[in-house]
């Protein structure tokens, strides 16, 4: 038996980094102690996520809270396997990532530390509510919050370019989600009289496929977080802000809830046989397949790593929207195994590229040469998450792709299964140069003093950080070789 019960590990689950929050400033003077409550509050939480995993395997759907707004409008909670799998994901690369923030943080002299841990307890407490929301009013709410707390984080360095792009960020994600989202949770309403996820959908014979068709785009753009082109900008101008927060862009926590969002609504909203049987998706594989393609061939021509791994990201994404749009259940296995794999295999990528900065103060690829061999144990780890990026075994990247290839073929989808291969071999293209060049390249030789300093007097970066590249490329591993826990929660959501 579980020790608490499972609807109190739910409520556990959206307070503790709210705790977390309020807690941490009063260290700011002490940051030993103040780091301490972060791992404390981290290390909690991922605890609490996980003590809910045997209840959803036992068929249980816990629920918390049930504060009606207005009637019909309620901010209620309840886990199911597509909710729990997210959660999951997200609060053990927090822990991770805390790890990674002490080294990263201390080791470059960054400003105002406290409210960046502030932020990130926030953040991940938005993402549980993301995570957990009962209905699509709940989970708009802490869409919200997610992207108002992580504000703070992208403009972090407070500089001109910070500012810009904090700009940007507040600009795409809060018009996207007000002038589309909102409108298509209204509409939903009103078609269903329900905003509750349910499994098969809710629109069921609610609507016409044309209405279904451009109830779904509101959808799709209104998710801003998604990073769909054109609406992906946000996510390359957000490259400034510190490693740490790139992380959590990128893998724990804001493009995780775009794409998870979206996947959500086309299982528990729509439903895959009512999107299937109606043909009002078709559209989105084509601008699925446009975005994978297109990301990929802006990151194959950057010579900055960041932004290379940032357009990388917005291609990936794509893959879960993909694999959601093809509308079979065994793709939309593969989607959520994608969210979970894509997770720890890019925060392993940003983890070094911080890595990289904070030990050699190096940023773009064609300095690269031959760091492999004074950072081995982080280049090591990026050569794991960019063979998991391609999506060969033994990674991560494998599994989401194999389920994915495999509901496309089994509908004779033939076109998501040439974008995955042509995508395939454009990861391969712009993510082995680097491991190449770090590895097998010769080291340029310095002309003075200074350079000789600058070039070579560095190792690997502080402990923290190598510790938590280390794990999550681990990770990255580890979830091919056991990937039951993941697998078994993404079937349990597809109904397979």
């Amino acid at each position: 038996m579980l020790p608490f019960a499972p609807d109190t590990l739910v409520i556990a689950a959206l307070i503790i980094p709210l705790i977390g929050a309020l807690l941490i400033p009063l260290f700011h003077t002490a940051p030993n102690a103040r780091e301490s409550v972060t791992l404390a509050t981290a290390a909690a939480l991922a605890f609490t996520v996980w003590s809910l995993l045997p209840h959803i395997l036992a068929g249980g759907r816990p629920e918390a809270v049930d504060l009606a707004v207005v009637p019909g409008l309620d901010i209620a909670f309840k886990v199911e396997p597509l909710g729990l799998l997210f959660a999951l994901v997200a609060a053990t690369l927090w822990l991770v990532t805390s790890i990674y923030s002490i080294g990263y943080m201390r080791g470059n002299n960054e400003p105002r530390q406290t409210s960046f841990y502030v932020c990130f307890a926030v953040a991940l407490w938005a993402t549980m509510g993301i995570a957990f929301a009962k209905n699509l009013f709940t989970l708009f709410i802490f869409y919200e919050v997610l992207t108002l707390s992580t504000y703070p984080l992208v403009a972090h360095k407070a500089n001109a370019v910070a500012i810009r792009a904090g700009r940007i960020y507040l600009l795409i994600l809060i018009g996207t989600s007000m002038i589309l989202l909102l409108p298509a949770i209204a509409w939903t309403w009103v078609l269903a009289g329900t905003l509750d996820f349910t499994p098969g959908g809710i629109l069921g014979g609610k609507a016409s496929p044309l209405m279904l068709g451009v109830l779904l785009a509101l959808f799709a753009f209104g998710i801003g977080k998604a990073a769909l082109m054109p609406l992906h900008f946000w996510l390359p101008a957000a490259m400034v802000a510190p490693t740490p927060v790139s992380a959590l862009l990128h893998a724990v926590a804001v493009v995780k809830a775009g794409v998870f969002t979206i996947l959500k609504v086309v299982v528990y909203t729509f439903g895959i046989e009512t999107l299937a049987y109606s043909g009002a998706g078709s559209w989105l594989v084509y601008v699925a397949g446009f975005t994978l393609i297109a990301a990929s061939l802006v990151a194959l021509r950057k010579d900055n790593l960041k932004a290379r791994l940032a357009y990388s990201t917005v291609s990936q994404l794509s893959y879960v929207i993909l694999a959601a749009a093809i509308l079979t259940p065994i793709s939309a296995v593969g989607a959520a195994m994608h969210i979970a794999a894509h997770a720890v295999s890019k925060i392993t990528l940003f983890f070094a590229a911080g890595a990289i900065y904070t030990a050699a103060h190096k940023t773009e690829i064609s300095e690269l040469a031959g760091i492999g061999r004074r950072m081995p144990w982080t280049m090591g780890a990026f050569a794991i998450g960019a063979i998991s990026m391609i999506g060969l075994p033994p990674t991560a990247g494998f599994l989401g792709k194999w389920f994915i290839l495999s509901g496309a073929m089994q509908t004779g989808q033939w076109l998501p299964v040439a974008v995955i291969v042509a995508s395939t071999l454009l990861n391969a293209a712009y993510f082995l140069p680097i491991v190449y060049t770090a590895f097998f390249e010769r080291e340029p030789v310095a002309h003075s003093a200074g350079a000789a300093a600058a070039h070579h007097d560095h190792g690997e970066a502080p402990l923290p950080i190598v510790v938590a590249l280390t794990i999550t490329a681990a990770a990255t591993v580890g979830l091919f070789l056991f990937p039951d826990v993941a697998l078994t929660l993404a079937k349990l959501m597809a109904g397979v």
